[in-house]
């Protein structure tokens, strides 16, 4: 496995999932030039919390395993880099993994339909079939504005709790998790769910879906969702599309 920074090899490998990640998300659309975020926590058997993000200046189609910066819950990046970060990607980044146990993997977008129902008052519709496999699961944040300041991150802590699925007010789509496959199944859905709900809005009101069946539905998506390996070959499947374009990612 080539590892041209000479990191360990957990580092490494989470180096490769995370550039595969962003890569990923090119390919969906999931861009807003060179600004949002992925991140991941790196491995290692020290009590440090060090996580990966991607540098700031980059589109998400230049992230690379060996460009991706490693940083400290403090804003020190370490090692040498032609690059910083984003304090708007930091801020929120280092709160979830500071603070959130599970949370080694935070996802945010800005995609037109996440933020049209981050915009609505009614949020979150829980009237199609993906976001019935979310109701109970999803937090809410209000808008405070540029997501630069520190003290802002513990509210967002708060207002999570443990709800893997978050919607930030006016703002976008925010998913975390144990796993980069997880967290970005929970993203997909999510997305998907603000798909529908804005495809079908000027159709008139949507059919409700019974209370009963929204709590079968949210129970059994918390059995699949638990699972350690939940998500890995939705997210492999949509690595080898990225392969077949680019496997530059890779360096």
């Amino acid at each position: 496995m080539n590892n041209p920074l000479g990191c360990r090899d957990d580092e490494w490998k989470a180096r490769l999932d995370l550039a595969a990640c962003y890569r990923v998300f090119h390919l969906l659309g999931w861009t807003e030039l060179i600004y949002n975020h992925i991140s991941l926590r790196v491995p290692g058997p020290g009590p440090e919390k060090h996580f990966l993000i991607n540098p700031f200046g980059l589109h998400y189609s230049e992230v690379k395993a060996s460009n991706l910066l490693k940083v400290d819950l403090h804003g020190r990046v370490m090692g040498e880099s032609a690059y910083g970060f984003n304090a708007a990607g930091f801020a929120p980044h280092s709160a979830l993994h500071g603070a959130v146990e599970n949370a080694h993997c935070v996802m945010h977008t800005h995609t037109t339909t996440g933020m049209a129902v981050a915009s609505s008052a009614g949020g979150l519709s829980i009237s199609n079939f993906y976001a019935a496999q979310l109701g109970g699961r999803v937090a809410y944040h209000d808008f405070e504005g540029i997501t630069v300041h520190a003290d802002e991150g513990q509210r967002l802590v708060k207002n999570i709790g443990d709800k893997p699925a978050v919607i930030l007010r006016n703002h976008g789509l925010l998913a975390w998790g144990p796993t980069i496959a997880l967290t970005f199944y929970t993203l997909w859905t999510l997305q998907r769910a603000c798909d529908i709900q804005v495809a079908g809005a000027a159709l008139g009101p949507a059919i409700a879906i019974p209370e009963d069946i929204q709590q079968r539905c949210q129970r059994d998506a918390v059995v699949v969702n638990t699972h350690p390996d939940f998500g890995r070959e939705n997210f492999d499947a949509m690595v080898r599309l990225v392969d077949r374009i680019d496997r530059s990612w890779r360096d």
